[in-house]
């Protein structure tokens, strides 16, 4: 029925399919697919992902309607399998599966055209071209940026009223720093912090009159330099939306000054042509450190191997006008480490794995390890030719006298814990027992006896030399703690 239903699909969806092609996939599903047996799938292709969308959501009714139909009908398969089968009258009747239709358009691309392009802008056109020369990724600008705000006494800053005081950060190894003088008690001159021979940190300091002059400079300086990365540590929740909630105060568009937006829903700020790497996000997923050494100074201590300069927050705002320098200092020690940490081992962990897995970066750092490992599956089959099983969803809850239903099943027996904790003969213990209970184990002793024996021990009565002993012997213990309590 394939070239039928593909003639129905092409008449139906005619403004919103562009091709249909037969193509012969291996199924896993199928019971003998080992044998190098395929199966004939359609394959649709669309001019955008409206349309996908729009004919999945149609066809998606169809799939489960003849899913509930094919269900129905297997309880009379051995009534009728005598019958000679009749042609379904509807075509539509016909399609018993989607497949693929839930995997994102970039990953998409990626997975069927896997290669390096350069990109060729003109005034009026964006043209792609493929280098399958190119085996190495291109190195870009770096930005690690890192920013120091006013706070009030044990309360955590608050963009709604809180300052900037300083902004430090490195591109490709050369720092800068840029100082709010309403904040900071003096001018601060150019700085070196080194604190290992491998991790050197020049620091060129401007000192400016207020923020808006400060969030002015950076951004002037962030357009002209354009770095591809922006790093940060814990960027996604505080930094990102501090600068966009201060800018907004000053009348300034963060998305318009450098191309961030922050999604509060996600919790994470992206942009369309930089990637925004956030290294906590590499420390909670894969840096293996406990929970509470995740902060950037002991991720600095555990993995580059030096002590950081460490600040009181709550003397930040005091030391800024008192001891300037020392804060500058504590500045410039913090976009230092999350440069380096970056670059030693975010960096090439992160862009190594986007060469095999079909993803950006920010979504390589921040997806769990289960959809990197699903996304790699789904390469390694494009490539082998095997058709991707849909993801596996679980049956929706059901209830019974507005009561969620754990399962359908009967309700068997349960076990009631009484008392709890570890009972031992040299230990006294008080029990508080029935003593009537006693007088009925007494009165049922030979039913059990003689149920164990013949039902559960499969033995002739007869057989038994030691019953009457055995029998005594329980019947006095039972007598005993009867009497006792």
């Amino acid at each position: 029925m394939e070239m039928d239903v593909e003639a129905y699909l092409r008449r139906r969806y005619e403004s919103q399919i562009v091709d249909i092609e037969t193509v012969e996939k291996e199924d896993l599903d199928l019971k003998n697919h080992l044998s190098g047996l395929r199966k004939s799938y359609l394959k649709l292709s669309f001019d955008t992902v409206q349309q996908l969308m729009s004919v999945k959501s149609d066809l998606l009714h169809v799939v489960e309607r003849n899913k509930s139909k094919s269900d129905a009908t297997e309880a009379y398969e051995l009534i009728l399998s005598g019958k000679r089968e009749q042609r379904p009258q509807d075509f539509l009747d016909c399609i018993v599966d989607l497949r693929e239709y839930d995997v994102p358009y970039h990953v998409r691309f990626a997975i069927d055209n896997g290669k390096f392009y350069l990109l060729l802008i003109s005034s009026n056109d964006v043209m792609l071209e493929r280098r399958t020369d190119l085996l190495q990724r291109a190195e870009v600008h770096v930005c690690a940026f890192d920013i120091e705000t006013t706070k009030l006494p044990l309360k955590f800053p608050d963009p709604e009223y809180d300052l900037i005081m300083m902004i430090s950060y490195m591109v490709d190894g050369q720092g800068y720093l840029i100082i709010n003088r309403e904040c900071v008690g003096d001018d601060i001159e150019d700085l070196e912090y080194t604190p290992k021979p491998e991790f050197e940190g020049f620091f060129k300091v401007t000192n400016v009159k207020n923020e808006v002059e400060l969030l002015k400079k950076w951004f002037a300086h962030m357009q002209e330099v354009k770095p591809g990365i922006y790093v940060t540590y814990n960027g996604d929740y505080f930094d990102w939306p501090f600068l966009e909630r201060r800018a907004a105060h000053h009348g300034y568009k963060l998305s318009d000054e450098v191309g961030f937006q922050c999604d509060k829903n996600q919790g994470e700020c992206r942009a369309k042509f930089a990637c925004h790497l956030d290294c906590f996000a590499w420390v909670k997923r894969d840096s293996y450190l406990p929970q509470g050494s995740q902060g950037l100074k002991a991720v600095t201590k555990a993995k580059l191997g030096y002590d950081p300069l460490e600040v009181n927050p709550e003397d930040m705002v005091r030391f800024a006008m008192e001891k300037p320098q020392m804060m500058a200092s504590y500045s410039v020690s913090d976009a230092v480490a999350t440069y380096f940490l970056y670059m030693t081992y975010v960096h090439p962990f992160i862009f190594s794995l986007a060469t095999i897995i079909p993803m950006p970066p920010d979504e390589v750092l921040r997806k769990g390890s289960g959809t990197l490992c699903e996304m790699l599956l789904m390469v390694q089959a494009y490539k082998a030719n095997v058709i991707c099983p849909n993801k596996h969803q679980s049956d929706p809850e059901k209830f019974y006298n507005n009561r969620l239903l754990e399962s359908e099943t009967y309700i068997g027996g349960h076990v009631e814990c009484l008392e709890s904790g570890v009972f031992r003969s040299d230990l006294p213990t008080s029990f508080k027992l029935d003593p009537s209970a006693y007088e009925q184990l007494i009165n049922n002793l030979d039913r059990d006896l003689q149920y164990a024996i013949r039902v559960e021990g499969k033995m002739d009565l007869d057989t038994v030399s030691n019953y009457d002993e055995v029998k005594n012997a329980i019947f006095e213990k039972a007598k005993l703690l009867q009497q006792h309590f």
